[in-house]
């Protein structure tokens, strides 16, 4: 059973960090298209970034390059998040996911993503 667990969320000031951290139990983190969503208060659910270890494919939405990265630690399969230079309109749940392919296209519709994780809140505010 494939098992997601987020961790790392909380308030920060504008251009402050955070590195969210999600750990994954069930699957092989190499074989598996992994990444970020968020969920700002009444917007749908954006994909943020994906990374697929086995074939080096990465994603990362307009918004949050340059400021965000994705790295994982295999042996511990676990994936991070670190997030640089927030912005309000950062602020949202984040939630890790696993599917099958790490393409802009597959970010842009949520249920190519077949395991979320229950999701952690990031706040950004003064």
């Amino acid at each position: 059973e494939v098992q997601l667990v987020e961790s790392g969320g909380g308030l920060v000031q504008p251009g402050g960090s955070l590195r969210l951290s999600c750990a994954g139990t069930g699957f092989t983190f190499d074989d598996y298209a992994i990444g970020w969503f968020r969920q700002a208060p009444g917007k749908e659910r954006e994909g943020v970034g994906c990374v697929k270890i086995n074939d080096s494919s990465t994603y990362y939405v307009d918004s949050v390059k340059g400021r965000f990265s994705i790295s994982s630690d295999t042996a511990k399969n676990t994936l991070f998040l670190q997030m640089n230079s927030l912005k309000p309109e950062d602020t949202g749940v984040y939630y890790c996911v696993v599917g099958l392919i790490c393409t802009e296209q597959a970010m842009g519709l949520p249920w190519s993503f077949d395991y979320w994780g229950q999701g952690t809140q990031v706040a950004v505010s003064t």
